[in-house]
């Protein structure tokens, strides 16, 4: 993998010919900028516990819109790692869970949470002296 892997943008993840620059399709970045994504970890960390009903997830999930919530479901199922089910009903229920592939998932991103847990507080200290060294400059 080298940096130019990681630098291939979203459009050329659709265009399965290189582009001009000699990026190409990147494995990596493509399941990167889905987790990386604002709501989309916290959605699957939600489901990894039970599948659950749009308006349950949209309590489950602070702050994150009802479209926003739509859109990112509808990304999550796109790639595989959900499931929607839609029972006929008035008005429809409709409920959510993790795939098998998307339950693959929980243990590596386990993996990064308690790491991101462990070493948070290191993160903003080296920001802050960083910070600090930018401002004397």
């Amino acid at each position: 993998m080298t940096p130019d892997d990681l630098n291939t943008d979203a459009a050329s993840a659709l265009d399965p010919a290189p582009s001009s620059t000699g990026h190409r399709n990147c494995p990596v970045r493509d399941v990167l900028d889905r987790l990386g994504d604002k709501w989309s970890t916290l959605i699957l960390v939600t489901l990894s516990q039970s599948p659950q009903r749009f308006n349950a997830l949209a309590r489950a999930v602070p702050d994150i819109s009802r479209r926003m919530l739509t859109e990112t479901l509808r990304h999550l199922e796109r790639d595989g790692l959900i499931w929607r089910e839609v029972t006929p009903s008035t008005p429809p229920s409709v409920r959510y869970g993790l795939t098998p592939l998307g339950a693959s998932l929980m243990s590596p991103l386990t993996e990064l949470i308690a790491w991101a847990e462990r070493h948070q507080p290191e993160i903003v200290a080296a920001r802050a002296r960083f910070n600090g060294r930018m401002a004397n400059s």
